[in-house]
């Protein structure tokens, strides 16, 4: 007992109030480099995911045009003759090196069927993945949402990642609402591996749709008349996402329909800062306008009512607002502000719902405005989301690191299509307030790095 007290104050004494680094990898580290096994894995859905998903993955430069294998999912180590896809490829250069960044676009698949499927590298290749194709609409889905990533991947929010895994494993799809990492182009690829690496099993077996974060973004020509804003290179060859957004954010706004809800992702920081916001209020006015769907849900990092203080986002508002009330999108999940806030929308008592909810380490403070217009609301919690949907409900929940219900609400559709809020209160813990003054680097306005 004596030993054991000994050692728990010496790891006691080690601990300091120091942020560490971003990454887990010192300055200059090449351990993230590429090589000709393939890596960085992660499946997406296509625009009718019942019948074709997606697949991208990374290589160094000595792989180009590589295959994907795929075949039915089955019981005997004997796979069968599988169909084969050539990747297209395209290069990235970073801090870690060239690196080559591949994708297959697969179709003509049964719904609600378990694939497998392994990508190719240099005379090698990847592991078998099991992915299940959505089921036909109607069909009951639970999903996943996670808000910001963002900070410290590997160290804090692998473990939010593995929890809602682990508490969901019937989960099919997972929408992420930007700022998956922190730095920019020429600094950031480590920390993209790291998220890589967090989430590894959960993104080769779920149909992952991400919103573009400002994180993804970058300055170029920073501090000089010429600076303007720029997608990151790592971005478009990341991820292998439909390609059916307006011409003005081709690359980074898209839809998909999955089990009887049609999601719609959003470009908010081109929206607010390079002008595109009309042009994409009037894409995701047919998106919606075409919905065959009960559900329908938008995706995008920043929020229309902000939890933090003297963010409003106006043209979001002012652009974009009026298209999601038009149509009484169900759900509108965001990102950006680093606390947990909901709210309805002002013109309505029951949908749009709007969520903001941060996965990551770094922790905002919330403004006054939002403890009065926002219930429940919080700090200092990473969180995760579940949805279970089927026709006429939708089940919401937001857990903490450790499992905890945080939030749950339910929406119920009768059969004319009208919908209710039903608040869900049973085993909720109580909302959580920062308990510091500043942050371990002395900032007011953040809990934690």
């Amino acid at each position: 007992m004596m030993l054991g007290l000994t050692l728990a104050a010496s790891a006691s004494a080690q601990v300091t109030n120091e942020a560490e680094p971003n990454t887990q990898v010192p300055a200059g580290s090449r351990h993230y480099a590429a090589s000709g096994f393939p890596d960085r894995v992660v499946a997406s859905p296509a625009q009718e995911a019942s019948t074709g998903f997606a697949v991208a993955w990374r290589t160094d430069a000595s792989v180009s045009q590589p295959a994907l294998q795929l075949v039915l999912a089955g019981d005997s180590p004997d796979v069968g003759v599988p169909r084969e896809l050539t990747a297209t490829t395209q290069a990235l250069t970073s801090e870690n090196g060239l690196s080559h960044h591949h994708r297959v676009q697969i179709d003509g698949l049964k719904p609600d069927t378990l694939y497998a499927y392994r990508v190719q590298g240099q005379d090698t290749w990847g592991s078998w993945n099991h992915f299940r194709t959505a089921a036909p609409a109607g069909t009951p889905l639970t999903l996943l949402y996670f808000g910001d990533t963002q900070n410290k991947n590997l160290s804090l929010v692998s473990r939010v990642l593995r929890q809602a895994w682990r508490s969901t494993p019937d989960a099919r799809l997972a929408l992420f609402a930007g700022d998956l990492v922190s730095g920019k182009d020429g600094v950031d690829d480590s920390e993209w591996a790291e998220w890589f690496e967090a989430g590894r099993w959960l993104l080769e077996g779920t149909a992952v749709a991400p919103a573009p974060g400002n994180h993804e973004y970058h300055e170029e020509f920073e501090d000089t008349p010429q600076e303007r804003r720029v997608l990151g290179g790592h971005w478009p060859v990341t991820f292998a996402l439909p390609d059916n957004g307006p011409t003005a954010t081709a690359k980074t706004t898209y839809w998909f329909d999955y089990q009887g809800v049609r999601v719609a992702v959003i470009d908010g920081t081109s929206a607010l800062d390079l002008g595109t916001g009309r042009a994409q209020a009037k894409w995701l006015d047919t998106v919606l306008a075409s919905n065959p769907h009960p559900w329908s849900i938008v995706l995008i990092h920043q929020p229309f009512y902000s939890p933090r203080a003297e963010r409003d986002n106006l043209k979001l508002v002012e652009q974009v607002l009026p298209v999601i009330r038009k149509h009484k999108v169900d759900l509108v999940l965001q990102g950006h502000d680093h606390t947990y806030g909901r709210r309805g929308d002002t013109d309505s008592t029951t949908t749009p719902v709007f969520v903001v909810s941060v996965a990551g380490p770094k922790q905002y403070r919330l403004s006054d405005y939002a403890r009065r217009t926002m219930k429940p609301v919080g700090e200092d919690t990473q969180l995760y989301q579940v949805l279970k949907i089927d026709p006429q409900h939708l089940s919401y929940e937001s857990r903490t690191a450790t499992g905890r219900l945080y939030d749950a609400f339910e929406l119920q559709r009768d059969a004319k299509g009208g919908k209710r809020l039903v608040e869900q209160t049973q085993g909720r813990i109580a909302p959580r307030d920062c308990a510091r003054p500043s942050s371990p680097k002395g900032r007011e306005d953040r809990c934690w790095e």
